[in-house]
């Protein structure tokens, strides 16, 4: 296995993580920046406020893109099967 297989490898699998955990922690701080807002508005600095929104909105993305994350990670699963049977 050449360098060049190898660089092309992690840069497939680092492109695979960012598609699906980018959805996920975009929620994530989209929700936890809505609620800083309302925190600092209205003076309530409580820990526990943020931590119900940012897991429901993440229970959300997970059911709404669950599918696609499991078909991208699927599909470098066999991307790696194949460059395994290739490397024989």
């Amino acid at each position: 296995m050449s360098i060049a297989q190898v660089m092309q490898i992690i840069q497939a699998s680092m492109v695979v993580l960012l598609k699906v955990s980018a959805p996920i922690l975009i929620a994530s701080m989209a929700v936890g920046l809505v609620i800083a807002v309302l925190q600092a508005a209205t003076q309530v600095h409580e820990q526990t406020v943020v931590f119900v929104p940012k897991l429901v909105a993440i229970a959300v993305i997970l059911v709404i893109m669950g599918s696609w994350m499991l078909e991208n990670m699927k599909s470098f699963t066999l991307y790696i099967f194949d460059q395994i049977v290739k490397m024989a």
